[in-house]
């Protein structure tokens, strides 16, 4: 099978796009994990599949697969660029697409200086519905990783992800605690993991080792889930610049039960093909 795809990334967090509607695609987790392979594939932290939609009501279907094969709910830098694809291959025209996603429908708009702004809904506290054991919902919550006790964040973004707060990024033992706590026995389903420093009210720096795919240069959930934290333990004000590894994003949060708005960038790298 021959498999026409564009390579796209938002701030380096890195993605195959494959229109799946105006060519037949079924892909096992073989060949998913093939084209995410950075040696033998083409490399890249998801595969973004763009369908039709199911219903009148919405524009597109979005379907995201992490590198290890397994489909997931949301990606925000993965919306950001599957926005600027289906308008960069003339699969519409509107500057406000609605797109169906696992975790519920999605609205990216594109502006006038290219960048893509995303109403990504509101966030999900409630335990029952990260999924996260709990007893009982909190700003945040105690778990033990590898004999270091934290206070941490959890929040879903139609992902689910835990949010530590840390002195600084860049000396965080992101690659042993990523993993353990993304399996940690808490989160059912497995858990992305944020890494948190609070640079002022309207600033933080992040890093993010993602379920699937591990630390990637940028997670726009990621980004959405550390600022309701840092608003919810009152760290932070409701208009915050995140720096990442890839670049920076804004994300604006007012209040409970209203939506996050994440705005970035969305480069697309190249066309191709390859065979499978």
């Amino acid at each position: 099978m021959e498999l026409q795809f564009t390579k796209m990334h938002g701030l380096g967090n890195d993605f195959v796009v494959i229109d799946a509607t105006r060519q037949a695609i079924s892909l096992s987790t073989e060949q998913i994990r093939f084209l995410a392979d950075r040696r033998f594939g083409v490399g890249c932290d998801q595969v973004l599949l763009v369908e039709s939609a199911n219903s009148s009501d919405v524009d597109f279907r979005y379907r995201i697969f992490n590198a290890d094969g397994g489909e997931v709910e949301q990606c925000g830098n993965g919306v950001r660029c599957f926005a600027r694809f289906v308008r960069d291959q003339g699969l519409t025209d509107k500057d406000r697409i609605r797109v169906e996603t696992l975790s519920g429908i999605v609205e990216p708009q594109i502006l006038a200086n290219g960048e893509v702004e995303v109403n990504m809904g509101s966030p999900r506290l409630e335990p029952e519905s990260i999924p996260f054991k709990a007893e009982q919902q909190a700003t945040s919550y105690p778990l033990e990783v590898n004999g270091q006790k934290f206070d941490v964040g959890v929040v879903s973004m139609g992902n689910p992800h835990v949010v530590l707060n840390v002195e600084n990024v860049d000396t965080a033992d992101v690659s042993n605690i990523g993993p353990l706590l993304e399996s940690d026995t808490h989160f059912p389903q497995r858990v992305n993991v944020g890494f948190m420093q609070v640079v002022n009210r309207q600033h933080i720096r992040l890093r993010v080792y993602e379920r699937g795919s591990g630390e990637t240069l940028a997670c726009g959930t990621g980004a959405c889930a550390a600022v309701v934290t840092g608003i919810q333990q009152g760290l932070l004000d409701t208009n915050v610049m995140v720096d990442l590894a890839g670049g920076s994003l804004n994300i604006k949060w007012s209040e409970i039960d209203q939506p996050v708005f994440m705005t970035g960038p969305a480069t697309s790298v190249y066309n191709g093909m390859i065979e499978l």
